[in-house]
């Protein structure tokens, strides 16, 4: 695993937990690819900052998992504002050039895992 992967990741949840838009812009490439409940696709930076600064969401890591050099899946509580709860979830982090390029949500750790490793196949085969 490339060591930078890990620090993207970290940087990647230090703003989106801080709602800091500037730092989320330089967090990210451009684009970013997302996946959450309300869509999938490119988005720019500036628009993952808005993101960051209207969802209100705070993501707390809880388990780390390695799918290659640039794929993690991270395991994550998530809140809301309105949360009385966290919510339990797991993202696809794919990173380059020391920032998150791709940041793909799922409900859970085992779908979060399925999609890590067809896009390392995927990737492996092109």
């Amino acid at each position: 695993m490339d060591p930078s992967l890990e620090a993207a990741i970290n940087e990647w949840h230090t703003c989106v937990n801080a709602a800091d838009q500037e730092r989320a812009k330089r967090a990210v490439g451009d684009p970013v690819v997302v996946l959450g409940p309300k869509g999938a696709g490119p988005i720019t930076p500036a628009q993952f900052a808005e993101w960051v600064e209207r969802s209100g969401i705070k993501l707390t890591p809880r388990s780390w998992h390695p799918v290659s050099e640039r794929l993690m899946v991270v395991e994550e509580d998530a809140t809301w504002p309105e949360s009385t709860k966290p919510t339990r979830v797991a993202t696809v982090f794919r990173a380059s050039g020391g920032k998150i390029t791709a940041a793909l949500r799922l409900p859970n750790l085992e779908a979060a895992l399925e999609l890590a490793y067809v896009c390392r196949e995927m990737a492996a085969t092109e």
